[in-house]
This record gives structure tokens, sequence and C-alpha cells, in this order.
């Protein structure tokens, strides 16, 4: 056999290799169960957070009704300083521990309180158990996106206009643990941008927690209320009475708004 690579033979080479996309030519979406599990060091062109239930879609909910923007905090203490310089009429404090609104602030986590009435122009400012973590976690990341199922179609709008080559897909999780509910959103958005790119799973897939996503979007895709139902921080609101929340929560495709991060941790609707 001849092993032979001269110039002729080499420029050949690179000419047939030219035509094949390369590694780096294909968007690649790694999906992540929770903030911790994010490498280190920050590489993502783009970050999408997601917290079903209920924080990302409270989020897409008030900045779809009017809400001038939503800034997120960790800790409840800093949220109340900083709101504190902001126009009181301005402002709404939303507080949320364990699925609970706290004490003392003017809203909890549902987004089914978020109407054009009492968020138009103002400010949201939010601090919930785990979904604000996630935003911290990656908001060095050149482009932050807060997605739910409600607004998965926007998510993929997106990212087929904009094709950033790696993304991160980051679920909130439940205080560190993995999340049902976040991971089959991850999966619907894979799986809707694979369809609008013509990609395989090979060809998107950058972890195999994508492929697991794609896999429980497609075995759930037809009942997710029912899959939302029975994940843990499911029960939890069901307890609570937030029957009504948890079928809005479910719902796919059903708000066109995606919110964006304008500067670190503030979101604003993209126009």
């Amino acid at each position: 056999m001849d092993y032979c690579v001269g110039r002729t033979q080499l420029s050949g080479w690179s000419l047939f290799l030219s035509g094949i996309p390369r590694f780096t030519d294909i968007m690649k979406l790694f999906v992540y169960h929770t903030p911790e599990q994010t490498p280190a060091i920050n590489t993502a062109d783009c970050s999408i957070v997601i917290d079903v239930l209920r924080a990302t879609t409270t989020m897409v909910t008030a900045l779809s009704v009017g809400a001038e923007a939503v800034q997120v905090f960790i800790d409840l203490d800093t949220l109340m300083e900083v709101s504190e310089h902001w126009d009181p009429a301005k402002r709404i404090r939303a507080g949320e521990r364990g699925g609970s609104k706290v004490e003392g602030f003017d809203f909890g986590n549902s987004p089914l309180d978020c109407t054009a009435e009492g968020m138009a122009g103002k400010r949201l400012f939010v601090s919930t158990t785990n979904g604000t973590r996630a935003f911290q976690r990656v908001q060095d990341s050149p482009t932050v996106l807060g997605a739910a199922l409600i607004n998965r179609h926007e998510v993929v709008k997106y990212l087929v206009e904009t094709k950033p080559e790696t993304i991160w897909v980051v679920g909130a999780g439940w205080e560190g643990t993995y999340a049902l509910e976040d991971t089959v959103c991850a999966g619907a958005i894979a799986h809707l941008l694979m369809d609008k790119l013509g990609l395989s799973v090979s060809d998107i897939a950058g972890n195999d927690e994508t492929i697991a996503a794609i896999s429980l979007y497609k075995t759930w895709q037809n009942n997710l209320l029912e899959l939302l139902n029975n994940a843990s921080h499911g029960q939890r609101l069901l307890q609570l009475n937030c029957q009504e929340d948890m079928a809005y929560c479910a719902t796919l495709d059903a708000v066109n708004c995606l919110p964006i991060q304008r500067e670190k941790s503030v979101l604003v609707a993209r126009v």
C-alpha cells in the first residue's frame, strides 16, 4: 500500500476535508442539570438558564406583560438594599423560598400573578430558591437567556438566528440536585433546534446529558403536565395548591418573549 503524502496528495486531501463540517462549524449544546455542574471556566458563547417551576416561567411572563426588567439576586438582604434605591412606584419585590412567598415581599414566584396592570413599566427584583443562583453562575457569558417551556420556540428562534458555537443549558435544579422539569425543557429546546437546523443528535450534543434530555422530552412531549406533577418539586407545589401554576408552566410555546441579559443580573425582553 502506498502511504505517500506528497504535496499533490496532501493538497487534494485538504480540499476533501474542506467540504466536511468541522466540529467548530456546528453548534454544540451542553446540558448541565444544576449550576454546580458547570465547568469552572466559562467557555459558553451563550448560556440558557432554565427554572420551569417557576422562576424563569415567571420572568418570561412578567416581561411579556410589560415589566421594564427583571433583576435577580441570590440573597434576600441584598435585594432589599438594592431595590431600596428604586422608585417604590416602579418596583416589585419578589421573594420565594421552598415554594412559598417570603414574608414582607410584594410577590412570591407565581407566573399567574404577572398581569399587565401590575407589572407594566416596573422592575421585578427577584430572589428564588434555585433559579437566581443559576443566573449568577453564568452571568459572565457573552449572552445569557431565560428559558422555560412556555417560551421554548423563542429561545430556538434566537439560536437559529445567531448560531452561537458553544451553548450551555443550565438547569436550576433543586438545592443542588437534579430536577426533571428543567431537563425536559432542555430536551425540548434541543429537539426543536435539531428540527429547525436539520441536525442529528450526534451533531448537536456536546455531552451525554444533552442526549438524555432529548430522550426525556421525546418520551414525555405529549404529557408534560404529568411529568411536572410527578417531579419532586412539582409535588411540593401541588401540596401548596399550585395546580394552576403547574398547568401554565407545562404549556409549550405559549409566550412570545425572550429574556436576555442586558447587564449582569438584569434581564429585559429581547426586541
